[in-house]
């Protein structure tokens, strides 16, 4: 079984001035038009503004960004490659098939390099000048794809004067070296900032999950020629972090569609099809066989399982190249146009995506979140309440997802199995927020909001951004954004959500103990985040304060109740902007 969720960027160094991006070295052999160019021009002119403002350069759609991952991933091959390997010499080889945009190299199970040629005839002049295999006593499944093993002639001459080549990193800091960066950090913001750094997706970690895709995508289009694989979730929605699995969807649709010149004259012509009893048998039936190719002629597809009795049917494998753990499902839509929201609302304040990671982290470290399916709460409905909480701020620093509805126009017009999930698409005609409220600020409410919300009564619903008598008895009710009957904290137990609740009145109350007082980085100690995130800090503060005063839940809660009844006393912040009470 391969690892699961390589990360592939060398770690973001810490930026010595807040606030400023910093993006990875390429080596970029920029081809005009190409994505690689506009990542060179955005390394060039792009940084995220202090908190409150954003860079006002347009921002580019979801569905363009798609269009271009896809084709840039159309262009791209993976090599595994000796150990030791010259660099310059391999380029130049591989330069005889054509100009070559972009390349980096990576470790899993062996040495990989990833290389993006100019134009996509120079993967078929590679693949022309590329044999099978003679495997001996073994037979050799005559497969053409876009993964090749690179090998040296005359090994024994040449490995000894070749220079090792610069590896990218592929995984997060580790405990240790994050708790060591925060320590290091100049404030809460730098802190939330910094993890988010650490743990976020990177331009190579990017194009590898699309090229994943378009690997899979090949082998589907043997027997659907105008299929699509697209990436959904994590990997696209800009709130995936390192190792998060890839996931998949067989895009069929386009292949239905009657080209209105077809049509013309006095004959309709159709293809000749079997017909099953239903789309889900249609679906089974398609992922099956998908499955049996991916198992039997895949490059490094391995542990293939086929869930097909599942709610929704998925195929799911290692990918070992990259270090993927991957699931495949087909049409699924609705989970992409989630996607675009979610990564709209990342795209909309630079402060989104920090906290979500940062309430993710700190959720995982506590363990109330889990990678095994079970009753505790999903990262997708710990993402949908930060969203609420930042739609509840005075004044919003995200919008609605019905005033987004609001300003669609015909074109974002989008209807899928009868649920409306109409929102516009181009960021730039979202107003931005004028709210200037700190992460830190942020992150303190965010825990006080939730350690005071009356979860007994009242539902989540991001596309009123106000609370809501619940429709029904679960203890935790999150409305799906566009399948609104659906909760999709239906999962979540009692006691899970009572472990939030007492979680988060405990890290309020720690960080309001804490104020504008921290160690100096010279003496190492835990402070901010960091505290946090170490569930044994938290719990022993916890369990000293519990030998003089009472049990934690409600002296917490009282605590956060008089600190709020002073904040309405005197309702600025220190920076001068006015706070509001959002006590549930």
């Amino acid at each position: 079984m391969a690892a699961r969720g390589v990360g592939l960027l060398a770690r973001l160094p810490l930026c010595a001035q807040r606030g400023q991006v910093l993006h990875p070295v390429h080596r970029l052999f920029s081809c005009p038009g190409t994505v690689a160019a506009d990542v060179k021009k955005e390394e060039q002119s792009s940084g995220i503004a202090e908190t409150g403002s954003e860079d006002r350069t347009p921002k580019k759609r979801f569905s363009e960004v798609q269009k271009e991952r896809r084709e840039q991933a159309q262009r791209t091959v993976l090599i595994h490659c000796p150990n030791k390997i010259s660099e310059k010499k391999f380029l130049k080889y591989l330069s005889q098939h054509g100009s070559i945009n972009n390349h980096f190299f990576y470790e899993s199970f062996g040495l990989y390099a990833v290389v993006e040629f100019c134009q996509k005839e120079s993967v078929a002049s590679l693949q022309n000048g590329t044999r099978t295999p003679s495997m001996g006593t073994e037979a050799a499944i005559p497969f053409r794809s876009r993964c090749f093993n690179l090998k040296l002639k005359n090994p024994s001459n040449q490995t000894s004067e070749q220079p090792c080549v610069s590896r990218s990193n592929q995984s997060p800091p580790s405990s240790k070296k994050l708790f060591e960066l925060l320590c290091d950090a100049e404030s809460i913001d730098d802190q939330l900032n910094t993890l988010l750094k650490e743990f976020q997706l990177t331009e190579e970690n990017t194009k590898l999950r699309y090229f994943t895709c378009s690997l899979i995508e090949d082998i589907a289009a043997a027997y659907f020629p105008d299929c699509a694989v697209r990436p959904f979730g994590s990997s696209v929605n800009g709130f995936g972090k390192l190792g998060c699995d890839l996931d998949m969807f067989l895009d069929l649709d386009d292949i239905g569609k009657v080209k209105e010149h077809k049509t013309l004259g006095n004959f309709l012509v159709e293809f000749q099809v079997k017909n099953v009893p239903s789309e889900r048998i249609a679906t089974q039936k398609i992922l099956s066989v998908i499955g049996e190719c991916l198992d039997h002629f895949g490059p490094g597809c391995v542990g293939v399982q086929k869930i097909l009795n599942a709610r929704c049917p998925l195929v799911r494998f290692s990918h070992q190249a990259s270090g993927f753990q991957c699931d495949l499902t087909t049409n699924n839509r609705i989970a992409l146009k989630s996607s675009e929201l979610l990564y709209i609302y990342g795209a909309l304040d630079s402060r989104v995506r920090a906290l979500v990671f940062s309430i993710r982290c700190w959720a995982r470290a506590h363990s109330l979140t889990s990678s095994i399916p079970g009753a505790w709460i999903t990262n997708f409905s710990l993402t949908m309440m930060v969203i609420f909480f930042l739609q509840r701020r005075s004044p919003p620093i995200l919008p609605t997802l019905d005033y987004l509805k609001s300003l669609a126009d015909a074109e974002d017009k989008c209807i899928i199995e009868g649920h409306n999930c109409t929102f516009v698409c181009d960021l730039n005609r979202i107003k931005p927020s004028g709210n200037t409220e700190t992460l830190e600020l942020l992150l303190k409410e965010f825990f006080e909001y939730f350690g005071n919300f009356a979860f007994n009564k009242n539902s989540i619903n991001i596309r009123q951004g106000k609370e809501q008598n619940k429709p029904e008895t679960s203890p935790l009710h999150i409305q799906n954004p566009f399948e609104t009957s659906l909760n999709i904290s239906k999962n979540v137990s009692q006691s899970q959500l009572q472990k939030f609740v007492d979680l988060a009145r405990e890290s309020a109350w720690i960080l309001h103990q804490e104020g504008n007082d921290h160690p100096s980085p010279s003496n190492s100690q835990l402070w901010g985040l960091a505290t946090l995130l170490l569930p044994s800090v938290a719990k022993n503060m916890s369990q000293a304060k519990r030998k003089r005063k009472k049990p934690a839940s409600e002296r917490v809660k009282n605590l956060l109740e008089s600190i709020k009844s002073s904040s309405t006393e005197n309702p600025t912040n220190t920076s001068g902007t006015r706070t509001v009470s959002t006590q549930a």
